[in-house]
């Protein structure tokens, strides 16, 4: 086999389009993955909405089963199932077959379908690097923790793993009575109004919070000032420019989370992402972390991927869209 259907961005009016394009090559560390699912996230959208020109394979969450080892790879074999979030660089999962560096890369959760796993890389590593590396959390750490988009892909996670690993009371934010009922399944302590975000973390948390997950920033610089205590940390996801001015007086920190960073930069660490996916395995497997899937579609086409992308465009979406071959 020389060629390989996919499904590609840059099409007429910014749709997806199905192509055929040449098999991938390996490089020394990679896998060849036979890809089985994928699921759709915004960062999918957002390049979708830019792309022109040659085409572009997205697709930053995959579930699959490796084909080919490349010569300097390890932990994996033939017939492995694995699954990852890929390499923002390179060609992504929108595709029958895929080369992922094996430093990314997990074993699949024995106990999860291969639709429940592919919901979950791209936000398990996105929320574990925010917890754990950027706020340096801990099973000691206590105060508390508001969760800006908390019914979202990272925001779910980041709430299941704070109520599992940390001692931290959390404060979901939400808009809608179903996002509300969501993130209180997923284990906050407590859900408020972020169309009047500070009023209501105040309400709650009267001295102010410790920590802040954001994955929507703009226009709320100034809540967030007035509800973080001085030398609190704030860890962000999302895009645009802003201006951080409140927050100097409180000495408050701010963090920036791309988990694309590691591939990227080809930096010392790669390989945590690939150990953490095996660690949050663990975790699928024992129960103790559940699946953020909640739709789960079958045309592995360029249709089918553009309609999970007009879900998740929508803004209305709760939990992960997932496109099964």
């Amino acid at each position: 086999m020389t060629t390989m259907r996919a499904v590609a961005a840059g099409g007429p009016d910014h749709k997806l389009v199905d192509v055929e394009l040449p098999m991938p090559s390996l490089r020394a560390h990679d896998l060849l993955v036979r890809v089985a699912a994928v699921s759709v996230n915004p960062a999918d959208v957002k390049i979708a909405a830019r792309a022109a020109g040659k085409p572009r394979i997205l697709g930053f969450d995959a579930v699959g089963t490796v084909v080919e080892v490349g010569s300097a790879a390890t932990g994996f074999a033939a017939g492995d199932e694995v699954y990852y979030a890929g390499d923002i660089t390179r060609q992504g999962a929108n595709a029958e077959f895929q080369a992922i560096d094996a430093r990314l890369v997990g074993h699949k959760p024995a106990q999860l379908s291969v639709a429940e796993a592919a919901a979950m890389p791209l936000t398990t590593i996105t929320a574990w690097e925010s917890l754990f590396t950027h706020l340096a959390a801990t099973p000691d750490t206590t105060g508390s923790l508001v969760v800006v988009g908390a019914a979202g892909g990272v925001g779910s996670v980041l709430i299941q793993l704070a109520k599992l690993r940390t001692a931290l009371h959390v404060i979901g934010t939400s808009s809608r009575q179903e996002s509300s009922d969501w993130v209180t399944t997923m284990g906050a302590d407590v859900v408020v109004d972020h169309r009047s975000l500070a009023k209501s973390v105040k309400a709650v948390a009267p001295e102010g919070v410790d920590a802040l997950f954001s994955s929507y920033s703009t226009g709320n610089i100034q809540d967030f000032a007035e509800i973080v205590k001085p030398f609190g940390h704030i860890v962000a996801i999302d895009d645009g420019k802003l201006d951080l001015g409140p927050l100097k007086s409180k000495s408050i920190a701010w963090h920036w989370e791309l988990m694309f960073t590691h591939a990227m930069y080809s930096t010392p660490d790669m390989a945590s992402q690939g150990q953490l996916l095996n660690e949050a395995a663990d975790l699928f497997d024992a129960g103790s972390l559940r699946t953020t899937l909640t739709t789960e579609l079958d045309d592995f086409s360029a249709a089918g991927i553009q309609h999970a992308h007009d879900l998740v465009a929508s803004g209305r979406t709760i939990g992960k869209v997932v496109v099964r071959r």
